[in-house]
């Protein structure tokens, strides 16, 4: 297996982006009188955001994929991002086991 340095180099470039942009956000947030209404609105931006990446799994997969995109939903409202999408996953497994 070889390394292609145009390939590191778009990873790391990738990355410092990405570090990028989420400290920017803490620096610039810090600055901005937040209201109570667009508070409660960007924390519903994480369950959106995984709503809008699992969907298309509930509706081109299989029965398993099915309900385990629908306890995900539900986990979503009560556990934050990473504990919902592991339920998720958990789920799906545990289905797939069963013959689903």
């Amino acid at each position: 297996m070889s390394l292609d340095p145009n390939t590191l180099l778009t990873i790391l470039a990738m990355a410092f982006a990405t570090v990028l942009t989420r400290f920017g956000g803490l620096v610039l947030i810090r600055h901005v009188h937040m209201t109570d209404r667009a508070t409660r609105a960007l924390n519903a931006v994480p369950p959106a955001v995984l709503m809008a990446v699992v969907t298309p799994t509930a509706f081109t997969n299989g029965l398993a994929e099915s309900i385990g995109c629908a306890v995900t939903a539900l986990a979503a409202t009560r556990f934050s991002l990473l504990p919902a999408a592991g339920t998720g996953v958990v789920t799906v497994a545990l289905l797939r086991a069963l013959g689903l």
